[in-house]
């Protein structure tokens, strides 16, 4: 009997197993990797998903590569300016459609939060679709992976930052998801490399107002913002370094702390890509 694989989170161990295919369907012997990701709608963001794409073509090739978005209002938003982007479900509809026989979907989230699960439980509806499927986990799967992300992401602080200066990375965080504690691990360990750099998410833990609290008992004089996402878009453009009161850049300078944007999303370094695909590369080999 074949089986459907599910390469899960370390804390969420799940598995799923297929019925014996039909060989009369006549399915093709291809196998596809499909990209999931929450999606972005900025153009300069874009370029993160294209660097992912070429890395993935080059660790993988004579697979065919394709891409879902999770998120159904960047879906909306890019079709009325004429892009169409596949949800999860209707990318695998498709690669059913077109005889793809394995299929490999790689999740490019940070964590296993809400949308990577919600991306488990639809792969059931698929079940006896392919010989195989397998979701393969995101970035920060384990503790091994907090510690590569967070020594990389240091490593990517611009040469010209003092030891004074602090650096506070943007996550997203998921408030209301268990997953929101690997933000505080990753908190922990970037602390616990630099004792003047920082994580914050917009909607989880560790809070943006715990750090400002800290860089003021500090009395810190200039910060260097970054993302902890896959891209730099909207967060990083609007609730980061944006012009809104409410702005991490607004309220730092308040507060009496310049404040440095470093615009560049995870997903354009390599090294942090290379995490995401040895994953895949992990999953595919078991």
């Amino acid at each position: 009997m074949n089986r459907i694989i599910i390469a899960m989170l370390l804390f969420f161990p799940c598995a799923l197993n297929a019925q014996e295919k039909n060989e009369e369907k006549g399915i093709r012997n291809m196998d596809a990797i499909l990209l999931v990701t929450f999606g972005t709608s900025d153009p300069e963001a874009k370029r993160a998903f294209a660097n992912i794409e070429k890395l993935a073509r080059d660790k993988f090739p004579g697979y065919e590569i394709r891409w879902a978005y999770t998120s159904e209002m960047i879906r909306k938003k890019l079709a009325r300016k004429g892009e169409i982007l596949l949800s999860p479900e209707e990318a695998l509809s498709k690669l059913k459609e077109d005889g793809f026989k394995n299929v490999y979907a790689q999740s490019l989230h940070i964590i296993p939060g809400e949308e990577f699960h919600q991306v488990v439980m639809l792969s059931s509806k698929f079940k006896d679709s392919f010989d195989k499927l397998v979701i393969s986990p995101p970035l920060l799967n384990s503790m091994d992976d907090v510690r590569k992300s967070v020594r990389i992401m240091l490593s990517k602080i611009p040469s010209d930052r003092r030891k004074e200066d602090a650096v506070i990375f943007m996550g997203h965080g998921s408030g209301k998801h268990p997953s929101d504690m690997i933000y505080v691990a990753a908190a922990y360990a970037i602390e616990k490399s630099d004792d003047n750099a920082f994580l914050a998410t917009v909607e989880g833990n560790p809070t943006f107002d715990e750090i400002l609290a800290r860089l003021k008992e500090k009395k810190a004089r200039k910060a260097y913002l970054l993302p902890f996402m896959s891209v730099a878009g909207e967060h990083a453009k609007n609730d980061m370094a944006g012009g809104e009161p409410d702005s991490w850049k607004s309220l730092l300078t308040k507060n009496g702390i310049e404040s440095v944007p470093v615009m560049k999303g995870m997903a354009e370094h390599d090294e942090i890509v290379n995490i995401w695909l040895d994953h895949l590369e992990k999953t595919i080999t078991k």
